[in-house]
């Protein structure tokens, strides 16, 4: 397991330079922006504007903070993120405008260059969860509350809101009863 917390997060300007993103892991490592296969990432949006532009890449949006936002496609279907934890799914060369709906957001992303990688990427609540290891990289993370995570090698975590774990092998998760939490899985296509 792999603990990936909050803090050790670094600013990045993002793609068309409107704000900033906070990078939680990509692959392969250390891969710039134009050579991710996957990347995770946490961005802070604090005014309307047009989405940067990833040609043969799949996203996924999730609302963490804030009111909310609507994201309007170029072909006019609308995706309306106005509830916590509200996803969006779309194709990272669709030109995307974002309008706040009262407000920032802070946005857990998701993207995946679909000629090299798929991702799942699931809500969970409260609660004790068996996590199998369905995937060939799994990550958990804590978008609420504390989410306690216990392994079948006897190893640990605890991740408090915005700390995420990359987990290889089985575990249980004992979540408060505040908490939600995200379960990313990614699998690499091999040529």
């Amino acid at each position: 397991m792999t603990i990936i917390p909050a803090a050790s997060l670094i600013d990045v300007p993002w793609k068309n330079g409107g704000g900033i993103t906070r990078e939680i892991a990509a692959g392969p490592p250390g891969a710039s922006l134009d050579a991710f296969a996957w990347r995770l990432s946490i961005a802070d949006v604090s005014s309307d504007g047009a989405f940067s532009v990833f040609p043969g890449v799949d996203r996924v949006l999730v609302l963490l903070d804030g009111v909310g936002m609507r994201l309007a496609e170029a072909g006019g279907r609308e995706h309306r993120l106005d509830q916590p934890l509200a996803m969006a799914r779309f194709a990272g060369e669709t030109p995307i405008s974002a309008s706040l709906i009262n407000g920032p957001t802070r946005d857990f992303n998701v993207m995946v260059r679909r000629d090299r990688a798929r991702t799942s990427v699931c809500v969970r609540r409260a609660g004790r969860h068996e996590l199998a290891r369905a995937h060939e990289l799994t990550f958990v993370y804590c978008a609420r509350g504390r989410v306690s995570i216990a392994c079948a090698d006897g190893s640990r975590a605890v991740l408090d809101v915005g700390d995420t774990v990359r987990v290889e092998q089985p575990c249980a998760v004992e979540a408060t009863s505040d908490a939600a939490w995200l379960v990313i899985g990614i699998e690499e296509i091999r040529a």
